[in-house]
């Protein structure tokens, strides 16, 4: 079957009054365009705000440049896009896809790029339950935990009777996926060299 192609621009949402295009004729080109459609999901589901509302800022608003909703979209977005570390948003917090998702084409002080770096996006990632004098930025765990459950369930017509959750976040490149006839679920099985 041969690929169909469409050469007609994809239009995303306006971010601070002017356009976001997407177009396949060269020109300035990112890796990260893919961003964009993350971006578009974001917005039907709101991820981002909601998981933003799990944290407790104590900082002093009027010396803020990076709220904890860009700081924590900028992570999300950044894992999803295979930024895990956070030593990669010291470039990223000059990349245009990066600032089109936080919503922030320029930063509001001159001494600052649109979305945070990662001594920045470390307060986040060392969060505790309870702000510090060091440590402004808390979360409260319950409800970020709160609200994967509901998220997966509001991706649902009718809660499931049994979810089954695995924790295993290793990659096992002898792992292999296949199908539960009995259950018609994902099972994934290792099959390991003789």
């Amino acid at each position: 079957m041969q690929t169909e192609c469409s050469a007609k621009p994809s239009v995303f949402a306006p971010v601070e009054g002017r356009p976001v295009v997407a177009e396949f004729d060269g020109g300035a080109v990112t890796s990260d365009a893919g961003g964009l459609l993350l971006g578009a999901a974001d917005k039907a589901i709101g991820l981002v705000g909601r998981l933003a509302g799990c944290f407790r800022d104590a900082r002093d608003g009027r010396y803020i440049e990076h709220t904890v909703a860009t700081l924590v979209g900028q992570r999300v977005f950044g894992i999803a896009l295979g930024y895990e570390d956070l030593n990669d948003h010291d470039d990223l917090r000059h990349d245009p896809v990066m600032s089109v998702l936080a919503g922030k084409l320029e930063a509001w002080r001159s001494d600052c790029a649109p979305v945070a770096g990662k001594s920045t996006l470390n307060r986040l990632e060392l969060s505790r339950d309870t702000p510090t004098k060091y440590r402004k930025i808390a979360h409260e765990a319950t409800a970020i935990e709160g609200l994967f459950v509901d998220l997966f369930l509001e991706a649902h017509a009718k809660a499931p009777k049994q979810i089954t959750l695995d924790l295993d976040a290793t990659y096992d490149p002898l792992c292999e996926f296949r199908r539960n006839p009995a259950t018609d679920s994902d099972l994934m099985s290792a099959t390991l060299p003789i």
